[in-house]
């Protein structure tokens, strides 16, 4: 991924912090979907984030999966679609790095919560205020569309993608 996009994409990331995450693997034994918060997009392209701890032990599940990441926030007129790897982080250095937060506060996080990072593969932005500015003769085809085909107005999504 170039610079450009994800400078891009940690800002938009940063201004949404919300998304549903998927666990996408067919695994018999996988981490639920949950809504998260995301706390960084590091120099990698990783976002990182923490689940809650599911009621077995971590060292059942995988610690590398495909997953899912679909950002959006109420009154935000774009959201962004995200594939990747999700990685169960149990590195203590690397959940010491991650946290930058008292340590009761992440000990307490730790014992309750499990950190994710996850490797964005694909990104894709929708821009939904692009169509709010429809002509009037737009909206009225639009309109007719919807009632006579049971279409709905389609969002073009701009694609980014890691160069390799």
């Amino acid at each position: 991924m170039n610079q450009n996009n994800l400078e891009f994409l940690q800002g938009k990331i940063q201004e949404l912090r919300s998304a549903i995450f998927y666990n996408t693997s067919n695994a018999v034994l996988k981490l639920p979907s949950c809504i998260v918060q995301a706390m960084k997009v590091d120099e990698a392209g990783q976002v990182w984030f923490f689940v809650n701890r599911p009621e077995q032990y971590l060292h059942e599940f995988d610690r590398e999966f495909p997953a899912r990441l679909n950002f959006f926030r109420k009154g935000k007129w774009f959201y962004l679609q995200m594939t990747g790897k999700a990685f169960i982080v149990t590195d203590p250095e690397e959940l010491s790095d991650i946290t930058n937060v008292a340590d009761e506060v992440r000990q307490q996080a730790i014992s309750h919560m499990a950190l994710i990072k996850f490797k964005i593969m694909h990104a894709e932005y929708y821009d939904r205020s692009v169509h709010t500015t429809n002509t009037m003769l737009q909206k009225m085809k639009t309109s007719f569309g919807k009632w006579i085909f049971g279409e709905k107005p389609a969002f073009r999504p701009y694609q980014l993608q890691h160069s390799y």
